[in-house]
């Protein structure tokens, strides 16, 4: 979808001039312009990230501890948020970042091939200032495909601050007639969302992963104490 920006410009210069200028010097003033073109923008990936930029908001980077549940093993990811995919739920993402929301939040939930999910901090009075924070829903402009970020729900109008990665290879699609509307995307380290550390596998009471309703209420301390070996960030800062 390249947009060119500065096409403009270079076609009413030679649309002006067509009366009072020669086909030689046409030829060179268009050669000229599109030389100042190729300064501006120098390559094909240099076009592509400018035009995709046009849409995009902010850049967090994040801090991730514990990968592969090992202490000491860290990496970095960089989330984009889109406002023009989903502008309620961008600005949201970006308000908690300000907040200092997701600094020692866990990676509570993480399925290979499907998604990774934080977003319960891990203070528990912190958390409940937010769980009456609702949004209303914005509607599903692209799809949920691999390194999306999007809010989980409860049901239409719920979102509050869970969100989850989507990291399955072909995308998960089927999410998009749910309802499920990406705001962001992981524009470097998704080899670091793939090393959250999986090994607690389904969250309770369906698995023997942790208790949303105890994080909930007791928060890192609960973590803590019976998933030590979870991933998490240290800290989330804008670029």
């Amino acid at each position: 979808l390249l947009r060119a920006t500065r096409t403009g410009p270079l076609h009413a210069s030679a649309s002006e001039e067509q009366d009072n200028i020669s086909r030689r010097d046409v030829g060179s003033r268009l050669a000229i312009l599109a030389s100042s073109f190729a300064t501006t923008f120098t390559s094909p990936v240099d076009l592509a990230l400018a035009a995709d930029d046009e849409g995009a908001g902010k850049l967090i980077e994040f801090e991730v501890q514990n990968l592969d549940g090992i202490e000491g093993n860290t990496g970095k990811i960089v989330i984009r948020t889109r406002p023009d995919w989903a502008p309620k739920g961008a600005q949201r993402f970006e308000e908690l970042t300000e907040q200092k929301f997701w600094n020692n939040c866990r990676i509570f939930r993480v399925l290979p091939g499907f998604v990774a999910q934080f977003g319960i901090n891990g203070d528990p009075q912190t958390q409940a200032v937010w769980r009456s924070r609702a949004l209303t829903d914005d509607p599903v402009k692209v799809t949920n495909a691999r390194g999306t970020i999007v809010f989980a729900t409860a049901g239409p109008n719920t979102r509050t601050t869970q969100i989850f990665i989507n990291t399955r290879d072909q995308g998960n699609s089927f999410l998009d007639k749910q309802g499920f509307s990406p705001f962001g995307e992981v524009v470097s380290g998704m080899d670091v969302v793939d090393k959250f550390y999986s090994g607690y596998g389904e969250g309770a009471p369906s698995g023997k992963g942790p208790n949303q309703g105890l994080i909930q209420a007791k928060g890192n301390e609960y973590l803590e104490k019976s998933y030590s070996k979870l991933s998490f960030f240290s800290s989330a800062t804008f670029k």
